[in-house]
């Protein structure tokens, strides 16, 4: 019963737990809700410390994806997969094709495609088993690396923060700190440094600060400074629950939007708090939304100038959520969940309605 309780939680409609001892494989795959159309999100690779923080990570990612896809105006519904193992020594063709062959055991209900810790390469494997996976190669057809879609995104939502916050979206000579400059943050820190900002980047890994400063001109933040300096913006671009107890009370920043999901560890609690103290944040399902935009193209026939021209939209999505939230004297995290499940209770009703009845 547990389980099911666990399931029940958040209303997800299937948990998919994926072992394969000759593989080195041991995956778990949450389906959260397919109302709008099935499920989207990508496969993430991570050195869990246990299976539970795998389940609840997982867990939370999905269900995020839904509201993502939601709020966004796609029909798609949301999902997650997560890989456990490290991403820097654990990895085999033979892994990712076993755990492809789950991905495609759902007959389409999940599609799946890059995360943190995962590439495009790794999901060209999955596609030898399943057709049921995005984010791969220009060459077979598919869209390639998602990050410069989500990094041009989280940028005009950053932009669209700037204005509600101090009436103007110029950047011009704000201070923002990026903090992790994998792909996405790389990309984002070129678009920043572009508009004029001051860049401030920190990243736990020293190649991938070496990869940024190569094409930026940034100041390097030690990961344990970041909570100390004053700025104007923070975007966090790393792993989630980076808004915690022990960071909140520390943070000297007027805004925060960033690409990392699940950035507030609580979302009920910090996002009060941060709404208490006057920080504008950025709900991540609605700044990241770019990622999803660009592997979801890749359904219809992948354009990039499309797939940006969708990301521009990013924009005007903040700039609702942000309205709601003043006009309700509501954090912004629960004037996006009310757009999104809006939408979930309108359009998924109807094809609950329309499935009823066809039976």
């Amino acid at each position: 019963m547990e389980k099911f309780e666990i399931m029940e939680k958040d209303e997800h409609e299937q948990i998919i737990f994926c072992s394969n001892k000759d593989a080195g494989l041991r995956a778990i795959i949450a389906i959260h809700n397919t109302s709008l159309g099935p499920a989207f999100g990508g496969t993430r690779m991570w050195n869990y410390n246990s299976v539970d923080d795998a389940l609840k990570d997982v867990l939370k990612l999905s269900k995020t994806m839904t509201y993502k896809a939601a709020v966004t105006g796609l029909n798609y519904g949301g999902g997650n997969a997560v890989i456990l193992g490290d991403s820097n020594t654990q990895k085999s063709e033979l892994l990712f094709r076993t755990f492809g062959k789950y991905v495609n055991s759902l007959a389409g209900r999940y599609y799946t495609a890059e995360d943190v810790g995962t590439t495009v390469d790794d999901m060209e494997f999955v596609r030898m088993e399943t057709k049921y996976v995005t984010g791969i190669s220009k060459a077979l057809g598919g869209s390639g690396d998602p990050s410069p879609v989500t990094a041009y995104g989280v940028f005009v939502g950053i932009k669209a923060c700037a204005k509600a916050k101090w009436g103007n979206d110029s950047l011009e000579n704000k201070k923002i700190v990026i903090q992790g400059v994998g792909q996405v943050g790389k990309n984002l820190a070129e678009y920043l440094e572009s508009s004029g900002a001051k860049v401030y980047v920190t990243d736990i890994y020293a190649e991938k600060i070496e990869n940024v400063l190569k094409t930026v001109n940034a100041e390097v933040i030690k990961p344990d400074k970041i909570f100390n300096m004053d700025m104007d913006i923070f975007s966090p671009c790393a792993l989630g629950g980076v808004i915690n107890d022990d960071t909140i009370g520390k943070l000297k920043c007027e805004i925060i939007a960033g690409s990392a999901n699940n950035q507030l560890e609580d979302e009920e609690k910090h996002g009060k708090i941060l709404f208490d103290k006057g920080i504008l944040y950025a709900p991540d399902y609605v700044i990241n939304a770019g990622g999803l935009i660009n592997v979801a193209n890749e359904l219809e026939g992948y354009r990039q100038d499309r797939a940006l021209k969708q990301a521009d939209k990013i924009y005007d999505n903040l700039t609702k959520v942000i309205k709601n939230s003043k006009e309700q004297n509501i954090p912004t995290c629960k004037a996006s969940a009310q757009i999104a499940e809006k939408r979930l209770s309108q359009i998924g009703g109807m094809k609950n309605i329309f499935t009823n009845k066809s039976r």
